[in-house]
Parts: C-alpha cells; structure tokens; sequence
C-alpha cells in the first residue's frame, strides 16, 4: 500500500496490526508449548482490540489532518512484517515472540514519531501524538502482561 495521507498510513497501521493478529492466532493453534499457545493467543486478542482503536481513530479524526500529505516528508521506512516476522510463531520459544512483537510495535512507533517532527499542520501534529501515545501505551501494557506471564 502507498502511503500519500495521515489517512492512508492509519489505514495501513490498522492493517499491519490486523495481520500480525492474524500470524499470532495461526502461531497459537499450531504452538506445541502451553505457554507459548498462552501468550499467542493474548497478543492476537490484543492486536485485534489496537485494530479497532485505530479504526476509531480513522473515523474520528479531524478531515483536514486525515487529509494531510505524508508522502512528501515519509523518508522513515514502512513497517516491515517480513523483517520481523521471517520465522513462523509457531517455531519460536516465548522471549522470540516477545521480541518479535515489540520489535513490530517500536517500528510504529519510530514512524509515528518521525512523522510528527516533521508535521506542520497543528491538526495532523495532534493526531500524530495520539497515535504516537496510544501505541506506546499499548506497547507498555503488553510488556508489562508478557513479563507477568513469564513469571508464572
């Protein structure tokens, strides 16, 4: 997908986390170690729930920032699933997962804050910080149920 606007790259984000929701839950029905299937299955339901708060960013937000080019100043690169995810879910241990996941969620978050240095429309700056906030916090909800997990 090409990125031009603020809408496009929200569409897109929704997207990327509709599918890395989707490699988890085959990850989980195919995952041999309980704890593994355990873990799987949580961060599917948690992409799938941060698919929805984004597409109710989509609807929500201001047409003008929506609307606002970021083809001309999108020198970040794209996320990059393939990077991340290049081996299947269901032949990693726990911690491999976890990085996998988070190295998913930081790539989000690097563009999301790239992008609002360069933004120069006060509606797009702020719609760029509240997505910028809403993945951060989510990554640090996940970091902080993965490590609870773990010390079961």
């Amino acid at each position: 997908m090409k990125v031009k606007t603020i809408s496009d790259l929200i569409d897109w984000t929704r997207l990327m986390h509709r599918q890395l929701g989707e490699r988890l839950t085959t990850g989980s029905a195919l995952h041999d170690q309980e704890m593994a299937r355990m873990l799987l299955s949580y961060l599917a339901d948690h992409e799938a729930a941060l698919e929805k708060i984004i597409e109710g960013f989509e609807q929500g937000a201001d047409l003008s920032a929506l609307n606002t080019w970021v083809y001309d100043y999108l020198s970040h690169e794209q996320i990059d699933l393939k990077r991340s995810c290049d081996v299947p879910f269901e032949k990693m241990n726990f911690n491999e997962i976890c990085l996998t996941v988070f190295d998913v969620h930081n790539q989000a978050i690097d563009l999301y804050r790239d992008l609002l240095r360069r933004a120069d429309i006060p509606e797009a700056k702020e719609l760029l910080q509240a997505l910028l906030a809403m993945e951060e916090h989510e990554t640090m909800r996940i970091a902080q149920q993965t490590g609870r997990m773990q010390d079961l």
